[in-house]
């Protein structure tokens, strides 16, 4: 029925607005900016919850046999790149200036598209793929707080988002629902974060971390991984009962909700040019 597809739109939107903004919280304000540990916790979380959920039946999930896994690696790769990068972003930049960015992921998508699979595109979305690039391109020159290296990491982010994007749609088997195709993403990307936490200085630099044992801190990471599992849920429940272009529609106005409601809840500091990009 039409209002079941609208619920289940603002949960979504409701979900992905307290998840950002959850992040963002712990990332910006608590100042937590070890993304190997952060990253690493929520996807042991995610995978945790899922494996548990499809044990119960609360999800359906089948055995994942390892020719399937190995054949969706190249996914869970960009699924790391994708955490990691936009991690060390949204601790650097304000959510307007992220998710403008974030935008341009879909410039990512057309170019591999067009130059990898000879795809050819409608003159309206080449028109709103120029659009982006150009907005992506003009913002760090109107930002008062610009941060190279945020920029820097949005650039990485939106790649592996775009790539990430292409490959799921040009993975065409039935082996692996979108919860399975999860799974794997969780379980590398723990394996993954771990082994690399040593290394980036991550772990040494968490111990010296000022508010490490903060009620605020606990509470915070415990409710971003918990919404983050949620996000998922509420992403799969949606793509099941809309076309992708109904589904494209309200993530576009989940990130604008964010983005009109994050200076009531975040220092943003903007002005009218900004804004106009």
């Amino acid at each position: 029925m039409q209002w079941r597809r609208h619920v289940a739109g603002l949960t979504f939107s409701l979900v992905f607005v307290v998840s950002y903004f959850t992040n963002k919280f712990v990332l910006s304000v608590l100042k937590f900016r070890y993304p190997t540990l952060f990253q690493g916790w929520q996807t042991f979380v995610g995978a945790l919850l899922l494996l548990l959920s499809g044990k119960f039946g609360w999800v359906e999930m089948n055995r994942i046999t390892r020719s399937a896994a190995l054949s969706w690696l190249p996914g869970s790769l960009l699924f790391v790149g994708n955490i990691y990068a936009g991690s060390r972003a949204l601790s650097r930049l304000d959510i307007p200036c992220f998710f403008t960015l974030q935008n341009s992921s879909h410039v990512v998508s057309y170019v591999i598209l067009k130059v990898v699979h000879r795809e050819k595109m409608q003159w309206l979305k080449l028109i709103s793929v120029c659009v982006m690039l150009v907005s992506a391109f003009n913002l760090p020159r109107y930002d008062p707080r610009f941060d190279l290296s945020g920029y820097m990491w949005a650039v990485a982010h939106l790649s592996c988002v775009g790539a990430y994007r292409v490959f799921q749609v040009q993975y065409k088997s039935s082996l692996l629902s979108d919860l399975e195709q999860q799974y794997i993403n969780y379980v590398f990307s723990v394996l993954l974060l771990a082994a690399a936490a040593h290394p980036t200085g991550d772990l040494l630099g968490a111990l010296e971390f000022p508010s490490l044992r903060s009620y605020m801190f606990h509470c915070g990471c415990c409710a971003s991984a918990l919404l983050g599992f949620l996000l998922l849920l509420a992403t799969v429940k949606l793509k099941s009962g809309l076309s992708f272009e109904h589904y494209g529609a309200w993530t576009f106005l989940s990130k604008v909700a964010a983005i009109f409601l994050s200076p009531f809840v975040f220092y943003v500091d903007v002005d009218a040019r900004s804004l106009a990009w």
